[in-house]
């Protein structure tokens, strides 16, 4: 219960990763705000939480809508005057496509949604948090911002620019006690998993020393570790969560 009375912000909170780390920051005592596109999943997430005891405040918004951002950091504050942790979770895989084959509009969604989103709303929060002198941000990375996938170039980039955009804020955001960091998964058993073409998804297996897909709640662990006052000398960092395949 180390994160009790915490006001946590996941974006993309209503499925998969976004939701295992909610689930785990509320079971550590943290109340939620449940960013989510999907509202009907953000209202069934929300019930959820409140069974768990916790104050939550479900929100409709696009990531990658100025507008949408900031409408959503405006309610969290009206409703608890603070922001403690953000979770950057929020995120598309795009298509499974080579380069030259890319539709120029989905590129466009998948660096909208993934880069521009993590930029938006750390630019609504940050301010907040460098005012209190306090808070904890963390970014969803991925193993292909390192080594880079095939036919998931998109994808790739975005993540790989993801884990600069914390290495940076990580060292902007020092001097006001604000903590930037990043976890950067592997292949985990989520809907985003199972949508991948069987080749893709064996390609991807195969490229991991433990030989299976992460669990959502490993993940969750992780996050969870760097969202609390435990990792007190961590900013700046991406922590893979990979079963051994990135190992820098």
């Amino acid at each position: 219960m180390d994160l009790l009375g915490k006001v946590a912000i996941v974006t993309g909170a209503g499925k998969g990763l976004g939701w295992a780390i909610a689930q785990r920051l509320a079971r550590d005592g943290a109340n939620l705000v449940i960013a989510e596109i999907d509202w009907p999943s953000a209202q069934e997430r929300a019930a959820e939480i409140r069974q768990m005891k916790r104050e939550v405040l479900p929100v409709q918004m696009d990531v990658s809508r100025w507008a949408d951002v900031e409408s959503m950091v405006k309610q969290v504050m009206a409703r608890f005057n603070r922001i403690d942790i953000l979770i950057n979770n929020a995120g598309i895989i795009g298509l499974s496509s080579p380069l030259v084959e890319y539709p120029e509009e989905d590129w466009d969604r998948v660096i909208a949604v993934n880069l521009k989103g993590t930029f938006l709303c750390c630019k609504a929060v940050l301010p907040i948090m460098v005012a209190q002198r306090k808070g904890r941000v963390v970014n969803l990375g991925s193993t292909a911002g390192k080594e880079g996938n095939a036919n998931m170039a998109a994808y790739s980039v975005t993540k790989a620019a993801i884990i600069n955009l914390t290495k940076t804020l990580g060292k902007e955001m020092a001097p006001y006690n604000v903590f930037v960091n990043c976890v950067s998964p592997s292949l985990i058993e989520t809907d985003m998993a199972k949508n991948l073409t069987p080749e893709l998804r064996s390609l991807l297996i195969s490229k991991v020393p433990l030989a299976r897909l992460g669990k959502p709640e490993e993940v969750a662990a992780v996050v969870k570790f760097l969202a609390s006052e435990e990792a007190s000398f961590v900013t700046g960092q991406c922590y893979d969560i990979s079963g051994g395949r990135s190992v820098y």
